[in-house]
């Protein structure tokens, strides 16, 4: 979830984006990882944007990944050969404080071969950068602050500020996700109002999530059920233990704790 929203961050708010990370006021659009493509190139956590001149990658992540150096050069070579006269700034965020040495790594090297990009590890940048931009707010918590709850108040106050409603939800939405590495869910929910984030496509993805996630934990719940209820009128009849589990696909164990379930019953 946390990759979704920051996908969707960098897209809806490129503009924000493009001022911080290339200081630059340009318009950003969308480029598809399937112009690129020789392989399937994994798209978790993945965001390109171009204008004219520039490509903008950036690869948010949660933990540090090994691979993340490959990963940067294969995508720059790739852009070079659909784009070769644009530039191109590569971006890893790093979302959540880690001691791991990957998180510090900014190269790629192959025998002769050495290719640089840049990290940038939230935790320890300054607050203040992220109140400058509404896309960017989302982020502040996760900053360089000493107090995060506090930091969290601020941003509600921000974002109750803005005058567009589809904004102000979104960037509620987000935030309260965001937040979610750093601070318990009580307290989130204590700072930013749910009424806010209700019309945010974002809180709607995750009201779909649990609702599907739901729906298919019922059904496993409705199938296991199911499925005890014939083992047990199969037990009531006398059919043998390996019969049984032929039948229904349950383990011996599954079957022999119905078996003793239900023999409990009828002695009672």
């Amino acid at each position: 979830m946390f990759d979704n929203v920051c996908k969707f961050l960098a897209e809806s708010f490129s503009a924000d984006f493009a001022t911080w990370l290339l200081g630059e006021q340009i318009i950003l659009t969308e480029l598809s990882p399937s112009e690129l493509s020789l392989e399937p190139i994994r798209v978790d956590a993945l965001i390109l944007l171009q204008s004219d001149e520039v490509v903008l990658h950036l690869e948010f992540q949660t933990a540090p990944k090994a691979d993340i150096p490959f990963r940067m050069s294969d995508y720059r070579l790739r852009v070079y050969r659909k784009f070769p006269h644009k530039r191109m700034r590569q971006v890893v965020i790093y979302l959540k404080p880690s001691d791991s040495e990957l998180v510090y790594q900014t190269e790629f090297v192959l025998e002769n071969s050495l290719h640089r990009f840049e990290v940038i590890r939230l935790w320890e940048q300054p607050t203040e950068v992220f109140f400058n931009s509404p896309g960017l707010l989302p982020f502040a918590a996760l900053s360089q602050t000493d107090d995060q709850t506090q930091t969290l108040e601020e941003v509600a106050q921000v974002i109750e500020a803005i005058n567009d409603t589809r904004i102000r939800s979104n960037v509620a939405a987000s935030t309260a996700v965001l937040a979610g590495l750093v601070l318990k869910k009580d307290v989130i929910k204590r700072i930013l109002q749910s009424n806010i984030m209700r019309e945010s496509v974002i809180y709607q993805d995750i009201l779909q999530e649990g609702l599907a996630q739901g729906l298919e934990q019922g059904l496993e719940q409705g199938l296991e059920q199911k499925a005890q209820e014939i083992v047990i009128k199969m037990i009531n009849k006398g059919i043998d233990i390996e019969t049984i589990v032929d039948v229904t696909g349950l383990t011996i164990e599954q079957v022999q704790q119905l078996q003793v379930k239900t023999l409990g019953n009828k002695a009672e």
